[in-house]
């Protein structure tokens, strides 16, 4: 390209920017994904690092408080950072303890460590030799954001850890939160000055902790309790959870002072109705109670089961209701062609949010409510969770019946029931623009194929246009084709295509899942996987031979075995193949060397990513855990391990390094 139009691009990419920057910090009203304005971004870092003489003092990437490569680089964590299982009631919790009684064989009550659940940002901290090196945002538990510069504004968190036996290296975890008072402040000037203010504590926190200028997260008075460690290093061992708090104090770092070491679930139940009650008072929105097995020895053997630990669990306050106006509905069209009709609502204020829509999950549910088009309802949101409508307000009623189309609101095509189900879907398939959307998707998705940079949008684009119709599709595209679609650049297109093609090296764990078969997640797609061993073996199991396959029951072997005996699909699948989709070979089951096998991962593996080494661990037969328990049978070690390894040499499992692993891994290829 020649200077004029590489300046032209960087002009318009800089204003595009901005403008989004204005709408997501600013408005508080973004008009594209986080996903699509970090490609934005993205683009600009590369273009400018290709004509560094072409960089201005206003550009976008010279507003972060370091170099531009620097601007939320991604950070990946040593050791995950979990998501909680969730429980409502005394009998739940009390079940949950049970689980854990049982599995630990112990009969008298156990001891927790119990505090707030904080409705924040979760936040990693690394402290080497006392000093605050690096900070990231939680992500998706294995992979956050750099926001070091944003972090170190923030006056509660300690720059320099002080105090007796702080580990050479130690990852503190905790909560950034926005008070109360700093939030309605805020608001108050927002108003006054005609900006849009925060919608909620949770929102505002986030937005203030990723700004591209550490100075305007200064100004937002953030603050933080610390609850716990991930990767420590030292010959500070301790415990207890309770311990772990107790040093987390003894460092200068803030802790939520109405934590408590608490006996029995039952105790823990009243320790949460107490905090329900004193709830309003805090000062900080919390969304729950945090309850943590406090003996970390007992941690350890409990484990984790995808990506939760069996340790902890969240006990969540009953959600917050409102009342509002049901102004009409609309029926979307999901992958695998369900039509879920949507309540569109006057905008309330509810459980933190503004919420103007509702699921009403499908017609048997709106024919159990009731429910007409006018009518005043009682919505009722938790947490995260998308709002439902719970019941209609009497003598408030509206006299408009809501009904089921005859036909897609999409394409047209014919509804139908099929025998057994609730859901109304629609009959055309992949034909139906709407699910071949969510299937390419889901395709594309991060624990599927994982193609980097075909974002949702650019999707859509793909199949409106009509040069992709089914995932196979994928793979005929040039950059030329790409970069000849709006907003998107040469460069940016082949970054896309260089993802493609980086595709087409993957796990049949991860093709199967791809393939988007009804009810088949991650964890099926897995079992699959090492029960037929290939491909070939599951195309032609018959679905008796499914149903031995483990946590494959009745329904879901007949959608696996009806996906796959669709023409349509087979057809895909072969084109996917002939256009260079493979993966190494996966011994079965029962015939896998590492079969029966634990392994757990720590550290940092130079040879490969720990995904991939997992994807290798996996495809010989072996169950990557994220814990070590007296049933590891082997952990490898790479540079920064941390409590993994001290768990390990503890409970005298076996313990490689990076080099034997690799030894290892060589030797059972060539068996």
């Amino acid at each position: 390209m020649t200077s004029t139009s590489v300046r032209k691009q960087l002009q318009s990419l800089r204003r595009e920017i901005e403008h989004h920057n204005y709408r997501y910090h600013v408005l508080d009203d973004p008009e594209i994904s986080d996903a699509d304005f970090d490609a934005l971004f993205d683009r600009l870092l590369a273009l400018e690092a290709e004509h560094p003489e072409l960089v201005t003092p206003d550009s976008p990437s010279q507003r972060v408080g370091s170099t531009p490569s620097d601007a939320f680089a991604p950070v990946e964590h040593a050791e995950p950072m979990l998501s909680l299982d969730k429980c409502t009631t005394r009998e739940e919790l009390i079940n949950w303890e049970a689980r854990c009684r049982a599995r630990l064989e112990v009969e008298s009550p156990m001891t927790y460590a119990c505090e707030p659940k904080m409705d924040g940002v979760a936040i990693s901290i690394t402290y080497q030799d006392g000093l605050l090196v690096q900070a990231a945002t939680r992500g998706d538990g294995q992979t956050g954001e750099l926001v070091t510069a944003n972090v170190r504004t923030i006056g509660a968190v300690p720059l320099k850890l002080t105090g007796r036996r702080v580990p050479r290296i130690v990852e503190v975890r905790g909560e950034i939160y926005l008070p109360l008072a700093a939030f309605e402040a805020f608001n108050a000037a927002a108003a006054a000055s005609g900006e849009k203010p925060m919608v909620n504590p949770r929102n505002g926190a986030a937005g203030s902790l990723r700004q591209l200028d550490p100075k305007v997260t200064a100004g937002r008075n953030l603050s933080f309790f610390g609850y716990g460690v991930g990767r420590f290093e030292g010959d500070w061992q301790p415990r207890t959870q309770t311990e772990v708090g107790d040093a987390l104090a003894g460092w200068s770092v803030p802790v939520n002072p109405r934590r408590a070491r608490i006996e029995g679930a039952e105790q823990c139940f009243d320790y949460a109705e107490t905090l329900l009650v004193e709830r309003a008072g805090l000062g900080y929105e919390i969304d729950g109670v945090v309850i943590k097995v406090d003996d970390r020895a007992q941690q350890q053997a409990l484990g984790t089961v995808t990506r939760r630990p069996r340790w902890a669990i969240a006990f969540k306050f009953p959600a917050e209701e409102a009342t509002t106006t049901l102004l009409g509905v609309e029926f979307q069209v999901g992958r695998t062609g369900a039509i879920t009709p949507v309540a569109r609502l006057a905008p309330v204020f509810v459980g933190g949010v503004t919420v103007s829509n509702a699921t009403l999950h499908n017609m048997d549910e709106v024919r159990r409510l009731d429910l007409k088009i006018g009518d005043r309802v009682l919505i009722h949101r938790a947490g995260d969770v998308i709002p439902k409508v719970v019941k209609v307000v009497p003598g408030h009623r509206g006299e408009q019946e809501i009904t089921l189309p005859s036909a897609c609101p999409v394409c047209g095509a014919e509804i139908y029931h099929a025998d057994g189900e609730v859901v109304a879907r629609c009959s055309a398939g992949l034909d139906c623009p709407a699910q071949r959307k969510e299937s390419l998707k889901h395709f594309a998705s991060r624990l599927a194929m994982d193609i980097e940079g075909l974002g949702d949008k650019l999707i859509e684009q793909l199949i409106d246009g009509g040069q992709v119709e089914s995932p196979a599709d994928l793979y005929t595209l040039d950059a030329e084709t790409l970069a000849a679609l709006p907003r998107m650049g040469e460069k940016s297109a082949a970054n896309v295509i260089a993802a493609i093609e980086k595709s087409k090296s993957t796990t049949l764990t991860r093709f199967i899942y791809a393939l988007g078969v009804r009810e088949v997640g991650e964890a099926t797609a897995a079992a699959l996987a090492r029960h037929f061993g290939d491909l070939e073996e599951l195309l032609a199991a018959t679905e008796e031979t499914l149903r031995e396959v483990p946590d494959v029951g009745p329904v879901v072997a007949e959608h696996i075995h009806t996906f796959f005996a669709q023409t349509s699909n087979r057809v895909v699948i072969e084109a996917l193949r002939k256009a260079g989709v493979h993966w190494p070979k996966v011994a079965k089951a029962a015939q896998a060397p590492l079969a029966g096998q634990t392994w757990v991962l720590t550290g940092t593996l130079e040879s490969m990513s720990r995904a991939e080494a997992k994807a290798k661990l996996e495809a010989l037969g072996a169950k990557v855990s994220g814990s070590v328990s007296a049933k590891t049978t082997q952990v490898v070690a790479g540079p920064g391990a941390g409590s993994k390894l001290a768990s390990a040499e503890q409970l005298g499992v076996p313990v490689m390094d990076e080099a034997e692993f690799l030894v290892r891994l060589d030797a059972l290829a060539t068996e």
